[in-house]
């Protein structure tokens, strides 16, 4: 789903000291951390390690990364004054590092294990700009979004122009997919998502259609969203452990794959529960070719790095005895 790094033993001692924005600047740290879970489990697909704030984090608008917190800004956005502190994005200098790890991991990944880049989509940005950290009801940046749309467009159009300047740099530098997070898009009413959320995510698709890559899109608890998010310009939607993937595809109306959906609490548990979700959740896409078996979100720190490594062993087996009883 994310990178699963911090689950990893291995993980800490490249991770090392200070924010993770640290190691995510340092090309050499982010891409032996992006090839870890890859070495030890043998995915299919290589995932950035990087951070959806680190756009806005390189073009100076003041955020950074607290431990154990989360996102973090010392001076919100609260006014149009505000717009002026989130600069155009110039990838070449400000996300030197990034492009220089995704060259790093290009040429050291097998040819057949795709790298994937990913940002992240307005909303969710906005969401820690506006709060100054995680927030549990999204009051205040509902609030700006409600009252001052205005504003709030001009804000999301910024941020739309950020998350395209680094997934182009991204593809550019040999991503062969792209993910656009908007994590917290689960918290809008179906209304206020298609009139105040989705117009700045299809901009972002649109951008990235003539790339060719896949265009994946996630969100949590966007169960009610499904529909819409399948309608942005995404190739696959993300669907969380919430709603079944039978459930999700009759909502998407097959107009795009799927990508899901294992709840990664139930990993924390003994593999003979894992077993039995995963094999649940295969049955439930009942074979459809459509479908990108992952966790429904990311992997929870303390998770047992055998249990994941056995999920993956099963779910390669599986897709080579359907491949095998269709041909």
């Amino acid at each position: 789903m994310r990178q699963a790094g911090r689950s990893l033993p291995e993980y800490f001692p490249v991770r090392g000291e200070g924010t993770i924005l640290d190691a995510i600047r340092d090309a050499d740290r982010a891409t032996e951390i992006t090839l870890q879970p890859v070495r030890r489990y043998g995915v299919d697909a290589a995932i950035l390690f990087s951070d959806i704030v680190t756009p806005v984090w390189a073009a100076g608008f003041g955020i950074d990364i607290t431990p154990g917190v989360g996102p973090t800004c010392d001076r919100p956005f609260a006014s149009a004054a505000d717009l002026d502190r989130l600069r155009p994005l110039d990838p070449d200098a400000d996300l030197a590092f990034q492009t220089e790890t995704v060259r790093n991991l290009v040429a050291e990944l097998p040819p057949q294990v795709p790298l994937i880049g990913f940002a992240g989509a307005p909303f969710t940005l906005a969401a820690y700009l506006v709060e100054g950290r995680p927030s549990k009801n999204h009051d205040r940046v509902k609030t700006l979004m409600a009252s001052e749309p205005e504003l709030w467009h001009r804000l999301c159009d910024r941020l739309a122009d950020l998350a395209i300047a680094t997934l182009l740099a991204q593809v550019d530098a040999g991503a062969r997919a792209v993910q656009l997070f908007d994590s917290w898009a689960g918290t809008l009413h179906p209304e206020h998502y298609r009139r105040w959320v989705a117009p700045h995510s299809v901009k972002i698709m649109d951008a990235l259609g003539d790339t060719g890559v896949p265009r994946f899109h996630f969100g949590v608890n966007t169960g009610e969203l499904l529909d819409q998010m399948a309608d942005v310009g995404a190739d696959v939607v993300g669907v969380d452990w919430r709603t079944p993937i039978s459930v999700a595809r009759q909502r998407t109306g097959g107009r795009v794959a799927l990508q899901g959906n294992l709840d990664p609490a139930l990993c924390q548990g003994s593999f003979e529960v894992v077993e039995a979700e995963v094999r649940r959740i295969l049955a439930d896409n009942d074979g459809h070719p459509g479908h990108v078996f992952n966790l429904g979100h990311g992997v929870l720190p303390t998770t047992d790095p055998e249990i994941l490594g056995r999920v993956v062993e099963l779910v390669h087996a599986e897709g080579s005895a359907r491949g095998a009883a269709d041909r």
